[in-house]
């Protein structure tokens, strides 16, 4: 199968592509959307990292799968389309930011806005039948997410990984913190967010402050 994806990312991640498990990986992929209904759209599977280039990368966000319901998933972590209707994770996130920098709570839930700057919005699996959370795990994606979060952590400094919740933290346990800036916290769905732990973590202000001491453009979250 004839990848499309950003060049840098093409260059980066050329062996990966060869090895047997991403071929056996491609060829579920493409049954699976052959046969039943799947997210994101097929042309959307690697968007995070067509909106977001090896060389432009400043903040990485670790999710799990993408969104299982109709029109929600669009190839970025957290993040809807247009005109979709936030998901309870995305509204926390969102009020998290409120209250860290006084940012109103935007009209739209596409965070294309983020990746464009800078934020790979990486979920552990790429992809997922409708209305069955989890229905891609196993198949060889977490493989290939631990093969880039390894490349990121190897080949570039001055990181800030975002790691929300058990899930996100386990997968980035390996992250050498004397490189990259490591934040942890609570998951921001309702179930995890409403025990503590979520707000008032300070993540988006905290990455701003480690950007602007690297000399680094800071994001408009």
């Amino acid at each position: 199968m004839n990848i499309k994806l950003e060049e840098s990312w093409k260059v980066q991640l050329r062996d990966e592509f060869e090895k047997i498990y991403f071929q056996n990986l491609i060829n579920f992929v493409k049954k699976e959307y052959t046969s039943t209904v799947c997210y994101p759209p097929g042309k959307l599977i690697f968007h995070a990292f067509d909106k977001c280039s090896f060389e432009n990368i400043k903040v990485v966000i670790i999710g799990q799968d993408p969104y299982h319901g109709p029109n929600q998933a669009n190839g970025l972590c957290f993040s809807v389309s247009d005109g979709v209707p936030f998901p309870p994770s995305l509204i926390n996130i969102f009020k998290e930011i409120k209250k860290d920098l006084g940012t109103e709570i935007p009209k739209s839930g596409n965070l294309e806005r983020w990746a464009e700057q800078g934020v790979l919005l990486l979920n552990a699996t790429l992809t997922v039948r409708d209305n069955q959370a989890g229905s891609h795990q196993k198949q060889g994606w977490e493989t290939f997410t631990d093969a880039v979060i390894s490349k990121l952590n190897q080949e570039k400094e001055n990181l800030v990984f975002l790691l929300w919740g058990a899930f996100a933290q386990n997968k980035g346990k390996f992250i050498d913190t004397s490189k990259h800036l490591v934040l942890k916290s609570k998951h921001p769905s309702p179930l995890s967010a409403n025990q503590g732990g979520w707000f008032d973590q300070h993540h988006f202000s905290k990455t701003n402050a480690f950007l602007k001491s690297k000399g680094l453009k800071e994001i408009t979250w």
